[in-house]
């Protein structure tokens, strides 16, 4: 018999009805539907198909309280939509992977995220260093080319690689947004000196340089030996380490005005800042 047509199927005795035997397949074609009322469909160990539906409705339930859904090694769990969930944990380990190399997370508009633990690996200020002059020298400089060093009195130094100086050329370790801080200290002895300024002065080509900003002082005092100080800042679009450098150059009115240096403390030099990315 090819075919056989009826309105229901009651098993025989008892009351468990089999379909096929081992082996064989049963098939529903497209177009037709497999309801069940009110009843509980126990399906085999593995089920293959392509889709899943939710019997009424727009929401569809996976297991029960209690249950666990494993998804194997090997395997893709792929999510075109969105998923939510109050939890995610590793299946195994104490550590999980979020998304690929490449891949974007964004935390939209009025959404926020909360960490009661320890958040590494995120951007913000990956670099911090300080440099400083070392000793006095007097006139102008166009740039500071010499007798530079890091600062390294208690507790100073660098965070993160740090900039490289060479010949007063300041290169940058990364791109991004800089914060660049400048501070002079000026000294004359019985004279005067109505301007002494330090100035940052910035490349984006490693050739072409111009001021990105400047203040002066001025030492108005002709007994004795007078002190100033002044100190200025900008910010700087680092968006290439080979072609975007500073240099910080000194302009005095009377040509005996020092500079002032040392190796003990900061009293003329610079400090970066890394903000973030370009």
């Amino acid at each position: 018999m090819s075919r056989l047509e009826v309105d229901k199927i009651d098993p025989q005795s008892g009351t468990a009805l089999e379909i096929g035997t081992s082996g064989d397949t049963i098939t529903v074609p497209s177009g037709v539907g497999l309801t069940l009322t009110n009843s509980t469909l126990l399906l085999p160990t593995t089920i293959k198909t392509d889709k899943l539906d939710p019997k009424s409705g727009t929401a569809l339930e996976i297991g029960t309280s209690g249950d666990t859904i494993t998804v194997p090694t090997g395997a893709g769990l792929t999510v075109t939509d969105e998923v939510k969930t109050n939890k995610i944990s590793p299946a195994t380990g104490t550590a999980f992977t979020l998304g690929d190399s490449g891949d974007t997370f964004t935390i939209p508009s009025g959404a926020t995220l909360t960490n009661n633990g320890t958040a590494t690996g995120f951007a913000g200020i990956t670099e911090a260093d300080s440099w400083r002059l070392t000793t006095d020298f007097s006139g102008n400089a166009s740039p500071i080319a010499s007798n530079w060093e890091r600062s390294d009195t208690a507790g100073q130094g660098n965070f993160g690689t740090g900039m490289s100086q060479a010949s007063g050329i300041f290169t940058f370790p990364s791109t991004g947004w800089w914060f660049i801080i400048a501070q002079a200290g000026f000294k004359l002895a019985n004279d005067t000196s109505k301007y002494d300024g330090i100035y940052i002065v910035g490349t984006t080509n490693n050739s072409t340089y111009a001021n990105l900003a400047g203040s002066d002082a001025d030492i108005g005092n002709p007994g004795g030996t007078s002190y100033t100080a002044t100190s200025v800042s900008t910010l700087f679009d680092v968006t290439d380490t080979t072609q975007c450098k500073v240099r910080f150059d000194i302009s005095v009115q009377t040509s005996a005005t020092e500079t002032c240096g040392t190796s003990t403390y900061d009293l003329t030099g610079a400090k970066f800042i890394r903000l973030g990315d370009t």
